[in-house]
């Protein structure tokens, strides 16, 4: 089918595009882009006072599947992740079992091309298990479609481990995302450490857990030459340690999520378990920081960290309660009310961030662009439309969502794959 998109404002990073202008999609892939194109027999789609950008990429998602399908499934999280904007995910190791073989990186793959609605690609464990004790066969689990390596949830304690697996990855061009969390300092803490901690009674999480993994990793880095990605930056010290390490020409990245930029530690006064999360929410000052470390462009990247647990998982103490926010449905409109909007960054940085970078660092060739040949995943922005947060409208199998009832200005109002249209889902899909 023919997809004739019209009468946008065309805004694409890597080329500097920024018009309005018309784009052909043929099989998949984008064919012509120019002003005021006419082809026959296409379905034209009138995209005039919106914005028309390369299909938005979550590198940091957890889709659950296998093994914990009561929260998420592959199908579900593709569902909400088209209706968040995004036309790509990377998903997460910390399956059950955990994807550290080629059989299981083959089986997600198998599955999302029968049941998703968006692309997903596999990120694989550092480790077996994510036990931290002996390196995965990364040359098998590249060749069988893992684009990176994780072991998410957990960090990897051992030095000399997280060495060879930078080592490795240099020649096999792949990439190390390390959840950077000291668990000899974090212990059994279960928020950030601080004078809200103790006013709440409540163990805490310090700063320096965090603070010590990313100058080791970065270090670890640099001496093999290799690719580091830090997720989830929480923390000022940590934000300081990668501004450093790009002034050294490290090759780090980081990526940050907007419930670590949007919220604080003193949220949790009423122990709403929909707002632990590891790493914590922190402090005012670690969430300026933060900010303006987006603002600097020493975050790359914007990703969600979509945890989805079961209600009656979160419904129970504090203490108890697991550990993730359900984000991949609210975080374009949160980012583009709370930084687009207040001017905070530009329209053009925030899709940076969010579409072609995170396919640069991962290397999803035909990602995160508008080009002739590329392939046809757009992202279609109604910047102008307010919504309301509501966590029963979800997609997703699950609920834990903090940001319900929040009025935010911004809003994807179409995802497009491989050009067919998979958000809205009425069969009219009017915008």
């Amino acid at each position: 089918m023919k997809l004739l998109v019209k009468n946008g404002r065309v805004i694409d990073p890597s080329s500097g595009t920024d018009g309005k202008l018309d784009i052909l999609i043929e099989k998949g892939k984008i064919v012509d882009i120019k002003a005021r194109i006419e082809s026959k027999g296409a379905k034209v789609i009138d995209a005039s006072k919106l914005v028309v950008a390369p299909g938005f990429i979550d590198m940091h998602v957890h889709l659950r599947e296998p093994g914990q399908e009561d929260k998420e499934t592959i199908a579900t999280g593709a569902v909400a992740a088209a209706k968040g904007g995004f036309t790509s995910i990377a998903c997460m190791p910390n399956t059950d079992p955990v994807n550290d073989n080629r059989g299981l990186t083959e089986y997600i793959l198998s599955e999302a091309k029968k049941r998703a609605v968006v692309n997903i690609f596999p990120i694989a464990s550092i480790t077996k298990g994510q036990r931290g004790e002996e390196l995965t066969d990364m040359a098998d689990l590249v060749d069988a479609g893992a684009v990176a390596f994780s072991d998410d949830g957990q960090s990897v304690e051992s030095s000399q481990i997280m060495r060879r697996a930078l080592e490795y990855s240099k020649p096999l061009n792949t990439l190390i995302i390390e959840h950077c969390e000291d668990k000899n300092l974090s212990s059994d803490g279960v928020m950030h450490e601080g004078y809200y901690s103790y006013l709440f009674g409540l163990s805490g999480i310090p700063a320096s857990s965090e603070e010590i993994m990313v100058a080791r990793d970065t270090i670890l880095a640099q001496e093999a030459e290799a690719n580091i990605h830090i997720a989830h930056l929480s923390v000022k010290g940590a934000v300081d340690i990668v501004r450093n390490a790009k002034k050294k020409k490290i090759k780090v990245t980081a990526e940050v999520t907007p419930h670590h930029l949007f919220l604080t530690d003193s949220y949790l006064e009423n122990y709403d378990t929909s707002l632990k999360v590891n790493p914590p929410l922190r402090s005012k000052e670690d969430v300026q920081a933060l900010i303006q470390a987006v603002k600097e462009g020493i975050v790359d990247v914007f990703a969600t960290d979509h945890a989805p647990h079961t209600q009656d998982e979160k419904d129970v103490e504090f203490d108890k309660a697991p550990f993730g926010i359900n984000g991949i449905e609210t975080a374009v409109s949160l980012l583009l009310d709370r930084l687009v909007s207040k001017n905070i960054i530009s329209l053009k940085r925030f899709i940076k961030m969010i579409s072609t970078t995170p396919s640069l660092i991962l290397g999803l060739e035909n990602k995160g662009k508008i080009c002739v040949g590329a392939d046809a995943d757009l992202t279609i922005l109604n910047l102008n439309k307010e919504i309301v947060v509501d966590v029963s409208t979800f997609k997703s199998k699950s609920r834990n969502n903090p940001f319900q009832g929040w009025k935010l200005k911004g809003t994807p109002a179409m995802t497009i794959v491989g050009g067919k249209i998979v958000y809205p889902f009425s069969s009219s899909n009017s915008i």
